[in-house]
C-alpha cells in the first residue's frame, strides 16, 4: 500500500517541473496550462467517494489492480500526446484511476491495522511514502525533464504502475466486500465532478471575464446548481447514497476533512509557485530545480517519524495544532521571496519548516478521518479524505493563482512574477491558520 501511495503522490507534483516545457511543446496558453493540474485533481478527487464505495462494494483487491491497470495505461497515452487536448484526457484518465486504487488501498492499510502501535507505525510509513513521493515527484519530474523529454514525467508512472500491480496481486489477500446493497451511485459521483469542475473553470477564467460578469456568474450559479443538486440526490436517493451525509454528524470526520480540504490547497499551489519561482525568476534550470527540492523531501519525512515518534504519547489533535503552525510559519516565510533573491536565503529555510511541519500532519490527519467510523464505511471515508485534499488542491490553485496572475498583470519581468508567486505563498500561509482554528475548534481533545 505504500508503494501505491508513493506513484499516486509522485504523479501529483512529477509535472510540476515540467510545466514549462510542456506548454512549449504542445501550445499551451498560460491559463490552460494548469489545467494539467486540474484535470487530474478534479477526477481524482470527484470520483474518490465513488471510488471507496466501489472499494467496500466489490472488494478493495479488485478495485486496486482495477485502478492501477487505468492509471498505467493513461500514463503511456499521456506520454504521446500530440496537442493539449489528449494530454488533459490522459490527465484525467490518471485521475480516475488513482481514485479507484487511492482509497482501496487505504481501506486494506485501515482493516490491516485496526489499532494500537501497529496502527500508528503503519500510518506513519504511509505518510513518509505519500509525503516523500508529492516531494521527489519535482525532483524526478526535474531531471526527467532537462535530460531526457517532458514526456518521460508521464512515461515514468508505466513501470511503477506495473510493479505496484504486481505487488498487489501477490500481496494482498482478496478479503470478501465489506458492504452489501445496490450499485454504487454513479449520478451523485457526475454530479459532485461536473460541480466542481465547472465551479473550478469559473474562477479560472476571470483572467478574461470578471467576476461580475454574466459568463463568471452563470458558470458559478451553475456549479452551485449541480453540488446542491448532488447534496440532494445524498440525501433521498433509495440507492445506497455515494455519501452519506450523516458521516460528518462525526466531528472527527467532519474536522479532518475540512483541515485537509485547506492543507491541499495549499500545498498544492506551493509546490506550482515555487517551482515556477525557481525557474522563471531565479532562472534555474529543471534539474536544479528538482534538487533544490530535496530539502522538501526530507523535511516532510523527518516530520512524519516524529509524527510516528510522538504519536505514542500525543493526541493526534496535537499534532495537527503544532504541524499546521510550523507549515504556516513556512509559508509566511516563503511569501518574502525576492526578484534578486537565492536558494539559500528565499528558498531553504521556509522548505525545512514547512515540511517538517506538512509531515506531522499527515498520519494524524488520516488517522483522525477514520476515527469511530464504521468498518462498512472505511472505504468511503478514506475515499472523503483524499477527495477532501484534491479537490482542495485544485480549487486551492485556481484561487490563488488567479490572485497571484491579477498580482502580476500582463507584465512577465522576474519582479511582476515574484510579486505574484509572493502573494500566493502568503494567502496559502493564511489557508493554514485557517487549517488550524479548525482543528483548535472543532476536533475534541482525545488520548
Amino acid at each position: 500500500m505504500a508503494v501505491v501511495q508513493f506513484m499516486v503522490s509522485l504523479d501529483l507534483s512529477v509535472v510540476n517541473v515540467g510545466l514549462p516545457q510542456i506548454a512549449a511543446g504542445l501550445g499551451f496558453s498560460e491559463v490552460g496550462l494548469t489545467w494539467v493540474i486540474h484535470a487530474y485533481a478534479l477526477t481524482f478527487g470527484g470520483l474518490l467517494l465513488l471510488g471507496g464505495k466501489a472499494a467496500d462494494r466489490y472488494g478493495r483487491k479488485r478495485v486496486l489492480l482495477l485502478g492501477l491497470g487505468l492509471f498505467g495505461l493513461a500514463s503511456l497515452l499521456g506520454g504521446f500526446a500530440q496537442d493539449p487536448g489528449q494530454l488533459v484526457a490522459a490527465r484525467a484518465g490518471q485521475g480516475i484511476g488513482a481514485a479507484a486504487l487511492a482509497p482501496a488501498a487505504l481501506a486494506l492499510l485501515v482493516a490491516t491495522f485496526p489499532e494500537g502501535k501497529a496502527r500508528v507505525k503503519a500510518f506513519g510509513v504511509w505518510s513518509a511514502m505519500n509525503a516523500a513521493g508529492g516531494a521527489l515527484g519535482v525532483l524526478v519530474g526535474g531531471v526527467l525533464t532537462e535530460y531526457a523529454s517532458w514526456r518521460w514525467v508521464m512515461f515514468v508512472n508505466v513501470p511503477m504502475a506495473a510493479i505496484a500491480l504486481a505487488i498487489a496481486w501477490r500481496g494482498v489477500a482478496a478479503g470478501p466486500p465489506t458492504a452489501r446493497g445496490g450499485r454504487p451511485d454513479l449520478l451523485g459521483a457526475v454530479l459532485a465532478t461536473a460541480g466542481m469542475t465547472l465551479l473550478v473553470f469559473g474562477v479560472v477564467r476571470t483572467d478574461q471575464y470578471a467576476w461580475t460578469s454574466p459568463v463568471t456568474l452563470t458558470t458559478l450559479a451553475i456549479a452551485v446548481a449541480l453540488l446542491a443538486a448532488f447534496i440532494h440526490v445524498e440525501r433521498t436517493t433509495s440507492r445506497e447514497p455515494l455519501l452519506r451525509l450523516g458521516l460528518f454528524a462525526n466531528r472527527s470526520v467532519a474536522g479532518a476533512n475540512a483541515y485537509s480540504l485547506l492543507i491541499g490547497a495549499a500545498m498544492a499551489s506551493a509546490f506550482y509557485f515555487i517551482s515556477l519561482y525557481l525557474q522563471q525568476v531565479l532562472g534555474t534550470g529543471p534539474a536544479l530545480t528538482g534538487i533544490m527540492f530535496l530539502p522538501l523531501a526530507l523535511g516532510v519525512v523527518v516530520g512524519s517519524v516524529l509524527a510516528i515518534k510522538f504519536g505514542y504519547r500525543v493526541a493526534p489533535r496535537t499534532l495537527l495544532i503544532i504541524g499546521g503552525l510550523l507549515t504556516a510559519a513556512g509559508f509566511a516565510w516563503f511569501g518574502m521571496i525576492s526578484a534578486d533573491g537565492a536558494f539559500v536565503t528565499d528558498v531553504l529555510g521556509p522548505s525545512l519548516v514547512a515540511s517538517i511541519g506538512f509531515g506531522l500532519c499527515l498520519g494524524p490527519v488520516v488517522s483522525t478521518a477514520t476515527a469511530g467510523v464504521a468498518p462498512h464505511e472505511t472505504g468511503t471515508a478514506s475515499g472523503l479524505l483524499n477527495s477532501s485534499r484534491q479537490i482542495g488542491a485544485s480549487l486551492g490553485l485556481a484561487v490563488l493563482g488567479t490572485a497571484a496572475q491579477n498580482r502580476t498583470g500582463q507584465a512577465v519581468t522576474p519582479q511582476a512574477l515574484n510579486d505574484g508567486y509572493a502573494l500566493g505563498l502568503t494567502l496559502g500561509a493564511a489557508l493554514l491558520a485557517a487549517a488550524v482554528l479548525i482543528a483548535l475548534t472543532v476536533l475534541r481533545r482525545t488520548r
